[in-house]
């Protein structure tokens, strides 16, 4: 016997390979990885928790084995590996997983940690109140349908009654094909509150149901930065949530050792691995990535999460924790991808559209609910009339079924002469004889007119859409009563953005830039202070032909503002200099700055902040002066800003910061100072592109080398006097000098000689004059001259750098007071071919550093 071959049919590869991915792509879309709208669950999880219920295992009941579960699941809906059924059952019963967990698990059911839960022979599990009150309840009222399972044996729901918004109660992740959804958890009271409020008022605004549901909750705990994220979110359906650890800084004790302070963690962002967290820090440790901590541990119980992080001595807390922060997984962002499966099409929804398509869901059941109690109560109600009926022609009735031949004869005679229904004639016929007593017809009666009653109420509730919205609102209300927790995640309105600033410790330090251009940024504490006359300590290595030319000191977060010879400024934050070591020569300043190779730096001044009541002082090699505000440099260009209108030959060489009722001091190479006032009077502020007036009359020779700032305090007391000063005045002024309390003006030579002069010995004079004398020098050594000229007072500390990049640090105090005419003290005893170069001071502690530090 022949057989016919195979009909090959001719099918076009492209379209045939188009339609089966788009038929696969939709079965994982609609049927694994998207969860419904309405109640929020994926079908694995909905099939598991039918099954738990169809096996009787609720709250009240004892724990079952899982894997009676599973098998359960895949034996009759699920037709997927017992891993997969497994995995969603456990992660059902993590309380760290789910912000109210649906499956009560026995067992372990692994960790934080990331523990794998034990094998499902070993574990037990049954369902939560919850699940029961707010998914399962009144499944079996036709609230739902139902369809065939993948064999057509059973039938299973395909949605369950939820009673509460599920989909935004434990928040749902997956993964489709072309599409993925990630929903946060959020406060079942909270949901609630929003939910009962869009019943009272359907064109309630998105602001208005914020305020309601102001952000998630996740099972965690943690906290919410901001605001902005959750509001996008909420509105659109997309958004990004910073979630950030909740850390606290503690001083741990030790026996036989130190005090120290540490970082306590107890409570991480949603979904964080707190072991990978740990070894992630560790590791970033080891690397030198994360710096001052010496030491993590965790001393997580069941009373709760701990994580300590011990902190070196000299490390800032606040400094290492946004560091944390911001290089590991303590603070992270949260995706929100609102995406669900509305009437079987995926849809991006926004917090409203949520809770309308859960509100008209539940309506909906209510419907299917109340006309499923009202059928029941209906043909309830039928069977009663007809016994009525039998009770009030009891006689009759009895002798009719006595002398019938069997019961369809009787059941039909029933029909004939009382008009019954088949199923009235059957209710009679089946009644017991106890029913016939006067008891037992007084309880029919009864149950008859409470059924009429009840038919009335179905009826009316079945005819008023606001009967539905308030047995919905009375339903969610009693749920929040039972079932409500306390919010766990904190909603922090600051946005708590971390910039490169929040990163790096405000400590003091020293800048340093040689006259090739290398320039380094070293801790102040790495030159403590000396005596005075002793030799110091290397600052720098240069070059046999290089030199030091400028010096500062400033705190890690100033800005620095560098002005140029061609009177350009520049500007860099203080902690974008590279720290070099003291005998390192630094990085050149050309790769740090846009500076062409003609172009030098002339002056460089730290600024804490750019107040409106400041001024920068600008003093040129030509002796022009001005006065611009100090605003005017807050935005400075990458490329640099003109600072300073210069005339053909002229450079730009000392910058200062004063208010305008401080007064300005400048020197001279040959010994003179002029002082005059910064008011408006003597110099009116001028814009940025201007070239100033003159400072001072210059003698034959002479250079200016030095320019600084007395303070308005000071100024008030200084009386003003002639251009030049007699040498008997000077004489005078010897006298008075021990009655001085300060501050004084710092004066230093090339050859190591300094002194301190009181204030008040200079002389308010007016603009452009020849000035008064400083110091005068030692004439055995040649070549001496005036090399710095700076105000000060008793308790500063300075800081004096030679050509050599000799540094020494030394207190104020120990120079001591003299007159404009003496030639001051040894402050720095010199090698034979070196000179000093540059005197800088030491800024005061900086009040509430660790306060900027946290902001």
């Amino acid at each position: 016997m022949s057989t016919s071959p195979e009909r090959i049919v001719p099918t076009d590869l492209r379209n045939e390979m188009s339609r089966s991915y788009l038929e696969y792509a939709m079965s994982v879309i609609v049927g694994r990885a998207l969860p419904d709208a309405r109640d929020g669950l994926k079908p694995v999880h909905r099939r598991i928790l039918y099954a738990m219920h169809e096996l009787g295992l609720t709250a009240d009941r004892p724990f079952r084995k899982c894997a009676r579960v599973v098998g359960e699941v895949l034996g009759k809906y699920h037709p997927h590996g017992d891993t997969a059924v497994y995995d969603a059952l456990v992660r059902m019963a993590q309380d760290f997983s789910m912000r109210a967990p649906l499956i009560n698990g026995h067992g372990n059911f692994g960790s934080i940690d990331n523990d794998p839960p034990a094998a499902m022979r070993y574990t037990e599990c049954r369902l939560q109140s919850l699940t029961m009150n707010a998914l399962l309840r009144d499944i079996e009222s036709d609230t739902v349908d139902f369809g065939d399972n993948f064999d057509g044996s059973q039938q299973e729901p395909l949605v369950l009654p939820a009673q509460i918004p599920q989909l935004l109660l434990n928040g749902s992740s997956g993964i489709a094909v072309g599409m993925a959804t990630n929903i946060p958890p959020h406060n079942l009271g909270e949901l609630i509150d929003g939910l009962t409020a869009l019943i009272q008022n359907p064109e309630l605004s998105d602001a208005e149901l914020i305020r309601l549901i102001p952000g998630p909750d996740f099972p965690t705990g943690g906290q919410v930065l901001g605001t902005t994220g959750i509001r996008e979110a909420y509105m659109t359906g997309r958004g990004s949530i910073t979630m950030r650890g909740v850390a606290s800084i503690e001083t741990i004790e030790h026996r036989g050792r130190p005090d120290r302070e540490a970082i306590i963690i107890t409570e991480l962002p949603y979904q964080t691995n707190k072991a990978a967290l740990i070894e992630k820090i560790a590791e970033m440790v080891n690397e030198k990535r994360l710096e001052g901590i010496s030491d993590i541990r965790d001393e997580s119980d069941r009373d709760g999460m701990r994580i300590v992080i011990e902190l070196k001595r000299d490390a800032y807390p606040r400094v290492v924790l946004n560091n944390l922060y911001k290089q590991t997984p303590i603070q992270a962002n949260f995706g929100v991808n609102t995406l669900a499966l509305v009437n079987g099409e995926p849809q991006t929804l926004s917090l409203k559209q949520c809770l309308q398509v859960f509100l008209d869901f539940r309506i909906e059941t209510i419907i299917r609910r109340t006309r499923y109690e009202l059928r029941k109560a209906e043909e309830r109600d039928h069977l009663l009339q007809g016994l009525l009926i039998a009770l009030t022609n009891l006689d009759a009735i009895i002798n009719l079924i006595r002398h019938a031949a069997d019961a369809p004869t009787a059941k039909q005679e029933l029909i004939n002469i009382y008009g019954l229904s088949e199923a009235q004639s059957d209710a009679i016929l089946q009644m017991q004889l106890r029913r016939l007593t006067a008891l037992e017809a007084e309880k029919i009666q009864q149950e008859h007119d409470d059924l009429q009653a009840q038919i009335a109420n179905l009826q009316d509730i079945l005819a008023r859409r606001e009967r539905i919205l308030e047995i919905i609102c009375t339903e969610v209300t009693q749920l929040k009563a039972t079932h409500a927790t306390p919010r766990r995640t904190v909603i922090e309105q600051a946005e708590g953005e971390i910039g490169d600033i929040d990163l790096i410790a405000n400590e003091k330090a020293l800048i340093l830039l040689t006259e090739q251009g290398y320039i380094k940024r070293m801790p102040i504490n790495t030159f403590e202070a000396q005596s005075r006359a002793t030799r110091g300590k290397a600052g720098t290595r240069m070059k046999e032909d290089d030199g030091v030319e400028h010096f500062i000191t400033c705190c890690d977060h100033d800005s620095v503002l560098f002005f140029s010879d061609r009177g350009v400024v520049y500007c860099l934050k203080a902690y974008q200099i590279p720290i070099g070591s003291r005998t390192s020569r630094g990085m050149p300043v050309v790769q740090m700055l846009p500076i062409p190779r003609n172009e030098k730096i002339t002056s460089i001044v730290p600024v804490s902040e750019f107040s409106s009541d400041e001024y920068l002082v600008m003093l040129t090699c030509g002796g022009f002066v001005k006065k611009t505000a100090l605003s005017a440099f807050s935005n400075i260009r990458t490329n640099g800003l003109i600072a300073i209108s210069l005339e053909e030959g002229d450079q730009l060489r000392w910058v200062r910061r004063a208010r305008v009722e401080d007064s300005i001091i400048i020197g001279s190479s040959q010994g003179m100072a002029i002082h005059f006032r910064a008011d408006n009077d003597q110099l009116r502020p001028l814009g940025r592109a201007t070239r100033g007036v003159k400072s001072m009359n210059l003698r034959s020779g002479d250079q200016l080398i030095s320019m600084d700032i007395l303070p308005a305090s000071v100024v008030a007391n200084i009386a003003s006097g002639p251009d030049v000063e007699e040498e008997e005045e000077l004489e005078a002024e010897e006298a008075v000098l021990a009655e001085t309390q300060g501050p004084w003006v710092l004066v230093v030579t090339s050859s190591g000689y300094g002194k301190r002069v009181p204030v008040s010995q200079f002389r308010l004079q007016n603009r452009a004059g020849k000035g008064t004398i400083a110091t005068k020098f030692k004439s055995r050594r040649a070549g001496d001259k005036l090399v710095a000229l700076r105000v000060v007072n008793e308790e500063d500390e300075l800081m004096i750098i030679t050509s050599r990049g000799i540094i020494i640090r030394q207190a104020i105090k120990a120079i001591s007071s003299q007159s404009r005419a003496a030639t001051g003290v040894r402050v720095q005893r010199l090698d034979e071919d070196d000179a000093i170069a540059a005197v800088a001071l030491v800024p005061p502690s900086a009040e509430g550093t660790d306060e900027e530090i946290e902001e």
